[in-house]
C-alpha cells in the first residue's frame, strides 16, 4: 500500500512509524487509520524487534481531525473502528513500542503517545486532555493511562481543567520517561529503538504483559503470573546466552528468542 498520511521505515529489525499530516499537527482521519491498520500488518509480518512512533513537523498529534468526524455514527464507531484497536496493538505488540513526542499531543495523540512502552517527550512537547472543551470524555484509552500512570487526583485534573501539560511536568508526575532536547529527540529516538532491537526481546513481551497485568491482580496472582512468565523466559535462546555472555565476561548476541 502506498501511503500518504503517514510514512513507515523498516531496516535492522527497527520500524519508524511518523504521522504525516504535519499542515493540521498530524491530526488523525479515518484515512490514516486506514493507513495505519496496513502499516501494522506490515510491522507484523517483518518480525521486527523495536517501533519508533513519531510526528512529523512541529507537533505529534492533535487528536482526532474534528472536521473528518462522520457526525451521522455515535463516537464510539470510530473509536471502535479506529482508536481501540492501534491502542490495543501497541499494548500487545511483542517488541517495544517507544513514542518520540514533538510539539503538542493533544486528545486521542496524548493518549496515543502514552500508551506506548516508553514516551521520550521534546522540552518543548506538551499533552493536552482537550476532550472536556467540547463535551467529551478523555477516550483512547486515556481515562486508564492517566489515572494508572499519574494517579486519580491528577487524572481528573488534566481531564477537567484540559489545561496542557508540559513535558518537565509530565516527566515529574510519571506520565513519561524521559525528556530530551528537540534537536536532540529524533536521534535518541531512533538510537534507543537500535539498542532495544539488539536486547532479549521476548522478555520484553512478558515484562509488558506482566505489568499490564499488575493494575488487574492481587499481589498472590501477581507472584504467580512472575513465576509462570520466568519459567517460559527460562527456557529462551537469550536467557542461555545472556548467562553464558555474563560467565564469559563478554557482550550477549541476543536473537529475540
Amino acid at each position: 500500500m502506498s501511503y500518504t498520511q503517514i510514512t513507515l521505515e523498516i531496516a535492522d529489525d527497527v520500524t519508524v512509524l511518523t504521522l504525516n499530516r504535519p499542515d493540521k499537527l498530524n491530526s488523525m482521519t479515518a484515512k490514516m487509520h486506514e493507513e495505519i491498520r496496513a502499516a501494522l500488518a506490515e510491522i507484523d509480518a517483518a518480525g521486527v524487534r523495536a517501533m519508533v512512533l513519531t510526528g512529523a513537523g512541529r507537533g505529534f498529534c492533535a487528536g482526532q481531525d474534528l472536521g473528518d468526524l462522520d457526525m451521522s455514527k455515535d463516537l464510539s464507531y470510530t473509536l471502535e473502528r479506529d482508536f481501540n484497536p492501534l491502542m490495543k496493538w501497541i499494548k500487545r505488540a511483542p517488541f517495544p513500542v517507544i513514542c518520540a513526542v514533538n510539539g503538542i499531543a493533544a486528545g486521542a495523540g496524548a493518549n496515543l503517545a502514552l500508551g506506548c512502552d516508553i514516551v521520550l517527550a521534546g522540552k518543548s512537547a506538551s499533552f493536552l486532555q482537550a476532550f472536556a472543551k467540547i463535551g467529551l470524555i478523555p477516550d483512547a484509552g486515556g481515562t486508564w493511562s492517566m489515572t494508572h500512570l499519574a494517579g486519580p487526583a491528577r487524572a481528573r485534573g488534566m481531564a477537567m481543567l484540559a489545561e496542557p501539560v508540559s513535558a518537565d511536568q509530565a516527566l515529574d508526575w510519571g506520565l513519561i520517561w524521559k525528556v530530551e532536547e528537540d534537536d536532540a529527540l529524533a536521534a535518541n529516538a531512533h538510537k534507543l529503538a537500535r539498542h532495544m532491537a539488539t536486547q532479549p526481546t521476548a522478555a520484553f513481551a512478558r515484562i509488558k504483559q506482566a505489568i499490564e497485568a499488575a493494575a488487574l491482580n492481587s499481589f498472590d496472582d501477581q507472584l504467580e503470573l512472575e513465576g509462570k512468565m520466568q519459567s517460559a523466559s527460562s527456557s529462551t535462546h537469550d536467557f542461555k546466552e545472556g548467562v553464558q555472555a555474563f560467565l564469559e565476561k563478554r557482550k550477549p548476541d541476543f536473537k529475540g528468542c
